[in-house]
C-alpha cells in the first residue's frame, strides 16, 4: 500500500550514501515499526552499510558507525509524499505517517481491491506443486488429506503472490502392493465390487489390505498354512509376470481397477475444492527412468557395477564433498529394474522440458527427506539449472489418539468417514447455538464449516511436525480452530447486512481504541505475508495471520460499538468491519475454506 513511496524512499537514500562515497544496499528493506500514535516504517539499510565497510577492511564498529552515518545523512532526508516526517534513531531511518492518512490508505486498497487484496504482482518463475498423489488401489484416509491440503494451500499462495501454478498429481500406480490386490480381486472378487464411486474405492482397499493378509505369514504359521501362501506367491509372480509382458486381459484389469481409485481420488478431491492440472503415473516414467540411467552411465556421473552390482551415483564424491552428506545414491539395480529415484529424476526431466517449468515443488511425506535431496543434486550433476529451485515440502503423519494407521494392515481411517463424522458433529452443534437456522442453510454450514475443521486443523501445525487429529481442538469455536476464524467471518457479514448501505472510506475523525489500532495494523501486514509465505513455501504463515486477525476482530467486536456509535465513528467502524471481513475471506480462500455468512 505505501510500496511507491517506500521504493522513492529507499532510492533517495541510495543516491545519498552514492553521493557521500559509501556503498549502497542492494536492496533495502522496510518494516513496520511498533505504533506509538502514529504508524511508521523503518530500516536498518544503515548497518549493512557499515556491515560492508567493516567486510573492506575498515577498522568498524557496525552498530556506531550506522549511527554516524545517520547523523550525516539525516539533514539531506526528506519524507516522502503521504509521510509526516523522518527521523534517523540509532543508526535506523524512520519514516512516518499520519494515523489519519495510514488508516484511510489501508481501507481504500482493501475496500478496493476486494478479492485481490494481497495479491502479489506476476512473477517470472513458472511453478508446479505435485501433491495429492496416494498409491491407486488405496483409498483416501485422513494422512492423505494433509498432504491434499498442504498442497493446494501452498499452491493457492503461490499463485496469488503472483506466479503460474500448475497442480500435478503422481500417483503409485504400479508395485508389488497393486499386482497383490489385482490378484485377490481376479482369484476371489471379481464381479462383486458395488456401484458407488466412494463405496467402491473403499471397497477396493478392503480387497487390498485382504490380499496382503493372504500373502504375509503368521506367526505361528502351520505347514499346511505356508504351502497355501506359498502357492498364493507364486499366482502372484505369475501376474506380475503376465503384467510385465503387457499381458491384454492383465493390463485391463488393471487399467480398470486403477480407474475406480482414481474415480474415487477426483471425488474427494472436488470435494475439497482441488482441482489437478495434471496428472503423471509412475507406470509411465519406466522407460524414461532407464533412459536417464544410461545419459547418467554416458556423462560419467553415474558407475555401471552390472552385472555384479547396481548402477549407482557416488553424489557426494562427483560434488568434491571431503564429508559425506548425499551418500551414494542407487539408481539401477542389477537386474535392470529402477527405482524411485529414478523415476522423479526422469519425472523432474519432463517437467522442465515439457512444462517449462522453473520451481519444482513436491509435497511428500518427511520420511524422503533424503531421497529429494539425493535427487536434486543428481539434476545438478546433469545440469539442470532448475535443481536449485526444486524443494521438498515435507510433512509428517497424522495419528488419532487411538494410535498410528497402517493402509496394509487395513486399520486406516479414511477420510470420508472423518467427514461424516465432522459433518454430524457440526450440525449438533449448530443446532444447539442457533436453533432458527433452516435445515437447508444447517446442512451448508455443517459442510462448511465441518470441512474447514479438517483443513485448518492439517495447515495450524507446522508440515514438519507430526500431529494427532482431536475433535475438540478442531472444532473449538473459541480457539485456534476453523470455526473461531470462520465466526468472526460470520460476525463481520451480520453488522454489514445490519447496516445497509456501505459508505466510502474515510480517515478517522475520532481519537483511535487500541483495538482499531491493533486491527487496522493486522490487515496492512496481509500483503506481506502473503509474500512471506509464499517464499518460505509455508502455509502455516497464512493459517496463523487468520487466527490472528480474527482474534484482533473479536477484541474490537467486544470493545468498540460500530452500529450504535455517533455517525462519523460508525462509518469508519463499518469500512474497518468490512476491510475485516473482505481480509478474513481471502484468508480462508487460501486455507482451502469456505467463508459462511450464517452460523
Amino acid at each position: 500500500m505505501f510500496d511507491k513511496q517506500l521504493r522513492a524512499a529507499s532510492q533517495s537514500i541510495s543516491e545519498l550514501l552514492t553521493s557521500m562515497g559509501l556503498p549502497s544496499p542492494e536492496t533495502i528493506d522496510w518494516n513496520p515499526v511498533p505504533f506509538k500514535g502514529e504508524w511508521g516504517f523503518g530500516t536498518a539499510a544503515l548497518f549493512q552499510v557499515a556491515a560492508a565497510e567493516a567486510r573492506r577492511g575498515k577498522p568498524t564498529h557496525v552498530p556506531a558507525r550506522a549511527h554516524e552515518i545517520g547523523e550525516q545523512l539525516a539533514p539531506s532526508l526528506t519524507p516522502p509524499a503521504g509521510f509526516q516526517r523522518v527521523e534517523v534513531e540509532r543508526g535506523y531511518v524512520n519514516l512516518y505517517v499520519d494515523s489519519g492518512v495510514y488508516a484511510q490508505t489501508v481501507l481504500d486498497a482493501i475496500l478496493t481491491q476486494k478479492g485481490d487484496f494481497g495479491r502479489g504482482a506476476p512473477q517470472p518463475d513458472k511453478v508446479m506443486v505435485e501433491f495429492a498423489q496416494p498409491n491407486t488401489h488405496h483409498s483416501f484416509h485422513i494422512g492423505h488429506a494433509r498432504n491434499a491440503l498442504l498442497g493446494e494451500c501452498l499452491a493457492r499462495i503461490l499463485d496469488f503472490a503472483g506466479f503460474e501454478t500448475v497442480r500435478a498429481s503422481y500417483p503409485g500406480d504400479l508395485g508389488l502392493g497393486v499386482i497383490q490386490c489385482l490378484w485377490c480381486y481376479g482369484r476371489f472378487h471379481l464381479g462383486q465390487e458395488p456401484e458407488g464411486v466412494l463405496e467402491r474405492g473403499q471397497w477396493l482397499a478392503d480387497v487390498y489390505a485382504e490380499a496382503h493378509r493372504m500373502l504375509t505369514a503368521s506367526d505361528p504359521e502351520t505347514a499346511e498354512a505356508a504351502a497355501q501362501r506359498e502357492a498364493y506367491e507364486a499366482e502372484v509372480r505369475e501376474i506380475y509376470h503376465k503384467w510385465d509382458q503387457g499381458d491384454p486381459e492383465v493390463r485391463e484389469l488393471w487399467r480398470r481397477t486403477r480407474q475406480w481409485s482414481l474415480d474415487e481420488l477426483e471425488a474427494i478431491l472436488s470435494l475439497l475444492d482441488i482441482h489437478i492440472d495434471v496428472y503423471f503415473f509412475e507406470s509411465e516414467v519406466e522407460e524414461p527412468a532407464k533412459a536417464i540411467v544410461n545419459t547418467l552411465i554416458d556423462e560419467d556421473i553415474a558407475d555401471d557395477e552390472r552385472p555384479d552390482g547396481p548402477v549407482i551415483v557416488r553424489i557426494d564424491e562427483k560434488l568434491g564433498l571431503t564429508k559425506e552428506k548425499f551418500r551414494t545414491a542407487v539408481v539401477l539395480r542389477s537386474d535392470g529394474t529402477t527405482l524411485y529415484l529414478t523415476k522423479d529424476l526422469a519425472l523432474a526431466k519432463i517437467k522442465f522440458e515439457a512444462y517449462d517449468v522453473e520451481r519444482s515443488i513436491y509435497v511428500v511425506d518427511v520420511r524422503q527427506s533424503l531421497h529429494f535431496q539425493q535427487a536434486f543434486k543428481i539434476l545438478e550433476l546433469m545440469g539442470f539449472p532448475q535443481a536449485s529451485k526444486c524443494y521438498h515440502l515435507p510433512y509428517g503423519f497424522v495419528t488419532l489418539p487411538e494410535g498410528a494407521m497402517s493402509s496394509r494392515k487395513g486399520n486406516v481411517v479414511l477420510f470420508m468417514d472423518v467427514v461424516d463424522e465432522a459433518f454430524r458433529r457440526v450440525r449438533n452443534i449448530i443446532a444447539e447455538k442457533n436453533p432458527e437456522l433452516s435445515e437447508s442453510d444447517r446442512e451448508r454450514v455443517a459442510r462448511e464449516v465441518g470441512l474447514g475443521a479438517l483443513a485448518y486443523s492439517m495447515l495450524s501445525v507446522d508440515n514438519t511436525r507430526d500431529m494427532v487429529f482431536e475433535w475438540e481442538r478442531a472444532l473449538d469455536f473459541n480457539g485456534q480452530a476453523a470455526p473461531y476464524i470462520q465466526y468472526a467471518h460470520v460476525r463481520a457479514s451480520s453488522i454489514i447486512r445490519r447496516a445497509g448501505n456501505l459508505p466510502e472510506p474515510t480517515s478517522p475523525h475520532h481519537a483511535l481504541e487500541s483495538t482499531e489500532v491493533g486491527l487496522l495494523d493486522r490487515l496492512s501486514r496481509f500483503p506481506a505475508e502473503v509474500g512471506r509465505a509464499a517464499e518460505e513455501y509455508k502455509p502455516l504463515t497464512i493459517a496463523n495471520f487468520a487466527f490472528e486477525l480474527a482474534r484482533d476482530f473479536t477484541s474490537f467486536y467486544q470493545n468498540c460499538p460500530v452500529l450504535q456509535a455517533p455517525t462519523e465513528v460508525r462509518d469508519f467502524r463499518l469500512c474497518l468491519t468490512e476491510a475485516t471481513r473482505q481480509t478474513l475471506s481471502n484468508c480462508l480462500h487460501l486455507l482451502v475454506m469456505q467463508a459462511p455468512d450464517v452460523m
